[in-house]
């Protein structure tokens, strides 16, 4: 590079705010890794929601592909292979609730209580900005694996909207949808910016036949299995649950004084939905059931929350920003076409329909920041900030009507018991500094500190250090040094239930429980974490930008879901395990073949080392017109480095079997790749994607820790296309895919469907892994109009 060769910078870089204090920072400038998504990028996925238009652009985030049970309602995310709760979300810079429903059963996204994100409309968002770092130090708990700061419009004219439907080419996953955006001036120097999104999407199905229905002795016993509807395709848990969702937004803004302004923004959601759970056969209560019956699970969410403040300047200097957050989400859990057969057996009648229980987590947050340069005659002055943070979280199960858990409870979900039920909080109080510069030219050094002092479990204190040296206009070093750490979500701490199937009942013991103490487990601990990373920024060419990035990520203590530990059934049996449920006061249905618990505890030490790796560059043809390319790529491992040992009372069992090892190690792709072009030509758009999946893995046992098989999903290519068309100067056509070639993952290990089938077990109905990164539901397809004016 020729001396006093200016960068090549786009013009159009995004200002960003995350990650740093200093202001007027672009992206391509910063000394963290941060990738910014637009509105546009976001909205050119096919299913209409934010999730899967985060996952679809970024190959280090993971989408849950299906759950079962409540997890089929809130799907949950991660970022760089760790935990959902290890990704701190921010709207507009202020920290957003989580949600209540927890994601319990096992597997890759266990523990998952994190803020929802299909609560926030996309119609309402300007762009995002992704720090890929950690940085516990500068926002607090749960930013170790790095921070998701979701920035909102503030037009105060135009509106736009699009409305949009598809479905999958083998059938089920109908949807429909609707958005709209509107900027407002409601008077002067203040803009309101208001949108509204609505969705529905149907059921699926992609299971195998349940064995117990094809079993001829069976059949023998109950003929009436013949003459259930869909024979014999009875047991339809899994594929994705039917959901309507409507959710709103508004951004507000105006001038109180030249120096000083106000602020506000909320968001309001509404969900309903269902999932099918295990079909229960014709013997388990022919009284009211001749034919057996499919409960179905249903969920009827609230979610809302509002930030206002008051920003502005003090002494000519100082900027100054106060503000305050609440945020709640509130989950009413239902039983249909069920029934209590203790209940009808003992007083001789049962309802059908079930209110199993409420969910309720809140979360209210209090900042004040306050920030200025200093000029010392460094190269660039220095930022100094300082500030103070004060947040409660609640955390509430109500128990269910009576009806839904007299004894075992309603069949496929018992309610919630009176010993689940409590009202739970907890509150904390921050301290933070954070100072950065250029004390030479071409050398950004920042330094942030936090101390946090939390009502349960004592303090914390954290740091963070980050540089960056650009040796060039064209090319320099970056690297992060930071230690972290993370408060265990109070579900995770107090959640208690009871899961069971046809043939298991296991009880969700909560870790600060009468039970969890009778196994040897008093409650959980702070997660601790060391992040390093350090890569580079490289202009080679004009108009070209790379960016390499590695990392090294070590959780202490970090906090997982127990694999079975088993009671009855197993290989292996502990008598704690059932004084435990009893101590709990869980009553288990009689006619089930296994009984255990699962329980959170820090039970394990782990490191994630990986890559990510970013690319663009475009191309002008002239006539023929432009391409936007890119490359994205990441490459993760996480390897479990210590487990710790088990309590005596439960051994020779584990807390974690091979199959919870495997969730945590092998469960996402080692490696992900995005390949884009976005070629426009006058009025026409079209937009090509291809993600690449590595190999992803899970050791399971499907006769109880006897035996462990390996099901692979192999690399994986899928293809994203969509094509758009400007019918005018304001509407504007697209039709697309994804995955054309309806491309499915790798079935269940042939092995573990022997075994099941061979047992009646019901699990065979699974016959694609849950964990696969590429879903389970083959191509979709649809259609949006779109309106600007």
């Amino acid at each position: 590079m020729a001396p006093g060769h200016k960068a090549r910078r786009p013009a159009s870089g995004v200002v960003i705010v995350t990650g740093t204090r200093a202001s007027g920072l672009k992206a391509e400038n910063s000394a963290s890794p941060i990738q910014v998504l637009d509105a546009a990028a976001l909205g050119r996925t096919g299913p209409p929601n934010l999730m899967q238009a985060l996952a679809q652009n970024l190959p280090s985030f993971n989408v849950q592909a299906f759950g079962r049970d409540m997890a089929a309602m809130t799907l949950s995310a991660r970022l760089r292979g760790l935990s959902p709760n290890n990704t701190l979300v921010l709207i507009n810079g202020k920290r957003r609730h989580g949600t209540a429903n927890l994601s319990v059963l096992a597997g890759a996204y266990q523990g998952g209580a994190a803020a929802d994100l299909n609560y926030i409309p996309m119609s309402a968002i300007d762009h995002i900005e992704v720090l890929q770092d950690g940085a516990a130090a500068q926002y607090g708990t749960d930013a170790i694996a790095g921070v998701i700061n979701i920035i909102l419009k503030s037009n105060q004219r135009g509106a736009t909207g699009n409305v949009n439907g598809g479905r999958y080419q083998d059938g089920g996953g109908h949807t429909g949808a609707g958005a709209a955006n509107i900027g407002l001036a409601p008077f002067g120097g203040a803009f309101l910016s208001l949108s509204a999104e609505t969705r529905y999407h149907g059921f699926s199905n992609r299971g195998g036949i349940d064995p117990r229905v094809l079993d001829k002795g069976t059949l023998a016993a109950q003929p009436n299995l013949l003459n259930a509807p869909g024979y014999p395709n009875l047991n339809k848990i899994q594929g994705d649950a039917q959901y309507r969702q409507h959710v709103g937004a508004a951004n507000f803004g105006f001038g109180i004084a030249p120096d000083t302004s106000f602020y506000s923004f909320a968001t309001f959601g509404k969900k309903q939905a269902r999932a099918f759970e295990n079909y229960r056969m014709p013997k388990r209560l022919p009284q009211v059931y001749p034919n057996g019956f499919s409960p179905l699970e249903t969920f009827d969410e609230e979610d809302y929350a509002a930030t206002a403040g008051i920003k502005g300047k003090l002494f000519g200097d100082w900027n100054w920003d106060l503000s305050t957050t609440y945020g709640k989400d509130v989950t009413r859990i239902g039983v249909d076409s069920s029934v209590n057969v203790s209940l009808f057996l003992d007083p001789g009648s049962s309802p059908t329909t079930f209110a199993a229980g409420q969910f309720k987590a809140s979360q209210w947050t209090n900042n004040l920041d306050l920030s200025r340069e200093f000029g010392l005659g460094w190269a660039k002055p220095l930022t100094f900030a300082i500030g103070a943070e004060q947040r409660r979280d609640s955390y509430a199960i109500v128990a269910g009507e009576p009806a839904s858990r007299y004894k075992e409870g309603s069949q496929s979900y018992p309610g919630f018991s009176l010993t689940d039920a409590g009202r739970h909080g907890r509150h904390n109080e921050a301290f933070y500094i954070n100072a950065s510069s250029q004390p030479i030219k071409d050398l950004t050094v920042d330094l942030a500190a936090r101390y946090e002092q939390f009502s349960d479990f004592g303090k914390a204190r954290v740091a963070k250090l980050t540089t960056r040296y650009d040796f060039t206009p064209d090319f320099g070093l970056r690297g992060t040094f930071s230690n972290g750490f993370r408060a265990p979500t109070l579900a995770e701490s107090y959640y208690s239930a009871t899961n069971v199937t046809p043939r298991s009942a296991f009880v969700q013991l909560a870790p600060n429980s009468a039970g969890a103490k009778l196994i040897g487990i008093d409650g959980l601990k702070p997660e601790a974490s060391t992040n390093l990373s350090a890569g580079f920024v490289f202009t080679p060419a004009p108009g070209v930008t790379v960016t390499v990035d590695g990392y090294q990520i070590s959780i202490r203590d970090r906090i997982v879901g127990s694999g079975a530990v088993y009671g009855s059934g197993g290989s292996v049996n502990a008598q704690a395990v059932t004084a435990a449920i009893l101590a709990n006061g869980n009553v288990l249905d009689p006619t089930v073949l296994e009984t255990g618990i699962n329980i959170f505890s820090n039970a394990i030490n782990t490191r994630s080392r990986g890559m990510e790796l970013v690319a663009t560059t475009a191309s002008n043809y002239g006539a023929y017109g432009k391409v936007d390319w890119s490359l994205a790529a990441n490459c993760n491992q996480t390897k479990v480095t210590r487990i710790n040992q088990a309590p005596a009372q439960l051994r020779p069992q584990t807390l974690l079997d091979k199959t919870a090892v495997s969730h945590i190690e092998s469960a996402s792709p080692r490696m992900r790749v995005n390949l884009g072009a976005l070629w426009k030509m006058g009025d026409w758009t079209v937009n090509l994607r291809e993600a690449v999946y590595g190999q992803s893995s899970e050791l399971f046992s499907p006769d109880g820790n006897r035996t462990y098989y390996e099901t692979k999903v192999k690399t994986k290519a899928i293809t994203d296309l969509e094509v758009g068309y400007k019918l005018t100067g304001e509407w504007t056509l697209s039709v697309g895919a994804n995955n054309p070639f309806n491309a499915y993952p790798d079935m269940v290990n042939p092995q573990i469907l022997a075994v099941q089938r061979a047992n009646l077990d019901n699990g065979a109905v699974t016959i694609y892994p849950s964990f696969s990164p590429i879903g389970i539901n083959g191509g979709y397809y649809y259609a949006r109009a779109s309106f600007r004016f």
